[in-house]
């Protein structure tokens, strides 16, 4: 067995899919979990730290890859830069870090013992693709393989956007998912009647895995490596899934996908953030529904109010 190293990082719980994210994008990740110490207290304060778990492969030509000196400077600029969008050192955690390399050990058994299954909500569930699961009648299922692409339907901000496809997106609606990762919201979507269902991302690493997860769960949808600005169709249902301060920056965009009378659902804001999503749905005259709360986490579900001239 090829040894791997296992990277731990000090931080604050509720960016664990931000963190994530960047360790996706930069470094050799097979695979990620938040240890469990860092739910012991279901009500997190923005101060609380946690360790996320990065599993990296230890293949030679990775080598600079998984460098100290490599991954202090890219968690260096990454705080940078979430700090340049309004990101405090408290929302953030310390972002310590250590790594080990481990020899003659199953990586990919190791992480995903700290998986189990999901209930977003009476009718949806999250399975580990490994595990067995008898559903009910009226249950959707969304089988995917955690730790393969942003989203796995663990965090709150995915939960909110699968609830509120649930409570929200009409039956037969042409839904787009903006910044898909893994594709659950798309699958999730489908498996609640969308008839057309597409899913874009700025990161090519994503689309082949949010395309087998689509196929994994006998879903029709349509990756592309695209950005909401580039789209020229429009739809019933969106779901935009991102950071607070990117929302706001590409409202008008979002705006210019919406059929009359669309809605749409917009995650990934702190609650303490939120205010910056609310100025752009006001500048942009959309209209606010609800929001929905988990934790610190808030989703704020918009209506298209102005018809098409």
């Amino acid at each position: 067995m090829n040894s791997y190293y296992e990277l731990q990082i000090k931080i604050n719980p509720a960016i664990e899919d931000i963190v994530s994210d960047i360790c996706f994008e930069n470094l050799p990740c097979e695979g990620i979990v938040m240890a469990e110490e860092a739910y012991k207290d279901l009500e997190m304060i923005s101060t609380t730290e946690g360790t996320l778990r990065v599993f990296l492969t230890g293949e030679s030509d990775h080598a600079e890859l998984i460098s100290e000196s490599y991954i202090r400077n890219l968690f260096k600029e990454q705080r940078a830069l979430l700090k340049s969008r309004g990101f405090t050192d408290d929302e953030l955690g310390s972002w310590e870090f250590s790594f080990v390399e481990k020899e003659n050990e199953d990586w990919s058994r190791k992480w995903k013992e700290k998986w189990d299954i999901t209930r977003v909500s009476d009718r949806i569930v999250v399975v580990p693709d490994w595990l067995e699961y008898a559903p009910n009648a009226d249950e959707i299922v969304i089988r995917l393989e955690p730790g393969c692409a942003f989203g796995t339907g663990t965090h709150q901000t995915t939960q909110l956007c699968m609830k509120a496809i649930e409570h929200y997106m009409p039956k037969h609606a042409r839904v787009a998912d903006i910044g898909t990762g893994s594709g659950i919201l798309a699958i999730c979507a489908a498996k609640f009647g969308a008839t057309y269902v597409y899913g874009c991302d700025n990161d090519e690493t994503v689309i082949d895995v949010a395309r087998e997860n689509a196929a994994k769960n006998s879903v029709e949808c349509i990756f592309e490596l695209n950005t909401a600005d580039k789209l020229t169709e429009t739809f019933d249902f969106i779901c935009a899934n991102i950071l607070h301060n990117v929302l706001a920056e590409i409202m008008g965009d979002l705006k210019k996908l919406m059929n009359p009378d669309a809605k749409m659902v917009l995650s990934g804001i702190l609650n303490e953030k939120k205010q910056v999503v609310l100025d752009a749905i006001e500048k942009y005259g959309l209209k606010l529904i609800e929001e929905m709360h988990q934790d610190q986490w808030v989703a704020l579900i918009v209506k298209n109010v102005e018809a098409f001239y």
